[in-house]
């Protein structure tokens, strides 16, 4: 199966697609060779995905602005440019589907797809539909999700099938190896990550430099990551204070692989996040950021809250006395943790790569 994927902007665009590739690749539904990852040239999918060894080729777009603009006209003839340029790439590499995971380089490229009509599938990886799959809705084929919540952003309700986040896969398999040993914890001890991302959230290291001395007097230990840019600074705001209970890094490069290990999660409410999150059916204390697009963050978090997976804890309510709370609600209660566990591992997708894999196959067949 020749296959075009198209998305990018953030990670939460490339690493769904990136985890797909992989899994077809995997299962021999396709080769690198029959793969072609479509992006722009100023986006991280540009170094992500050659990386990786896959085909990478890019297109010039850019996206609207929310404001009354003169760029928006630009914006315009780019995408009437890219929807010529993607059409020349669909006519060279003759893929048999072509999908799209989210930011405003799929527009063309699917769009263009779909014009030809070729086979077509996007990927909403959040329960708030973005403004470009919201767009390619009304042309494709199929509509992929990954929350229950996300139908309702869409109008063609017979196109939609819950899939579940490909990044679910990726970690779903993982076993726990005793990796806490190699930062200084314990493996015997309840484990609590707190994580604000790959870069940190401000807010939240604030408050756990607030309330490190009263976590250092927990029975369990806390893994605190602050991102690279924010290092420094906790470390200063530490100071001399330290604890056998607590260990604090810059970054983890292979967070996945660590996550079997841990006990719960402080962290954003992002949808790669909480696909991994649930694929391992972790209990979580979500925080989701206030300054994403149409606060879907929220949204996110409120689909596991709902199913008694995670508590959520709004960033202006965000503090080190709420987060001592939350933490010790779920660290100091075994049998609270055991039903969120439940809960988590319920909304997860272990099996997420091969459900979109099974509608791309599907429409391929069908469209022959």
């Amino acid at each position: 199966m020749r296959v075009i994927v198209s998305g990018g902007g953030t990670g939460g665009h490339i690493y769904p697609a990136l985890a797909l590739i992989q899994r077809l690749i995997e299962t021999k539904e396709a080769k690198k060779s029959e793969i072609l990852y479509v992006g722009t040239k100023r986006g991280l999918e540009s170094r992500i995905v050659p990386e990786q060894g896959i085909s990478f080729t890019s297109i010039e777009i850019q996206g609207f602005r929310r404001s009354l603009s003169l760029q928006n006209a630009k914006t315009v003839a780019l995408f009437l440019k890219s929807i010529r340029r993607s059409k020349n790439l669909i006519r060279e590499f003759k893929p048999d589907i072509v999908i799209g995971t989210g930011g405003y380089v799929s527009s063309a490229v699917v769009y263009a797809a779909a014009r030809l009509h070729i086979p077509t599938v996007i990927h909403e990886q959040n329960s708030i539909a973005g403004v470009t799959n919201k767009f390619l809705g009304h042309f494709v084929n199929k509509i992929a999700i990954s929350f229950p919540d996300a139908a309702a952003e869409f109008s063609e309700k017979k196109k939609i099938v819950l899939t579940g986040n490909p990044r679910a896969q990726q970690v779903a398999g993982i076993q726990a190896n005793d990796r806490l040993t190699d930062f200084g914890l314990q493996k015997d001890v309840p484990t609590l990550l707190i994580f604000g991302g790959s870069r940190g959230a401000e807010p939240i290291n604030q408050a756990f430099i607030n309330a490190f001395d009263d976590f250092a007097k927990r029975a369990y230990q806390v893994l605190f990551v602050t991102g690279k840019v924010h290092f420094d600074r906790v470390k200063t705001a530490i100071g001399s204070r330290s604890s056998d209970n607590i260990v604090i890094q810059d970054y983890i490069g292979d967070m996945p692989n660590i996550l079997a290990d841990i006990t719960a999660i402080v962290g954003r409410a992002g949808a790669t996040s909480i696909a991994e999150i649930t694929a391992l059916g972790l209990p979580s204390i979500l925080i989701p950021s206030p300054y994403v697009t149409h606060d879907h963050q929220t949204k996110n978090a409120e689909s596991l809250v709902k199913s008694g997976a995670a508590l959520m804890l709004k960033e202006d309510q965000l503090s080190e006395r709420s987060l001592l709370r939350n933490a010790d609600t779920i660290m100091q209660d075994a049998i609270l943790r055991k039903s969120m566990m439940a809960a988590s591992k319920t909304l997860g997708q272990p099996n997420a790569a091969d459900q979109l894999i099974q509608v791309m196959t599907n429409l391929v067949k069908q469209t022959k």
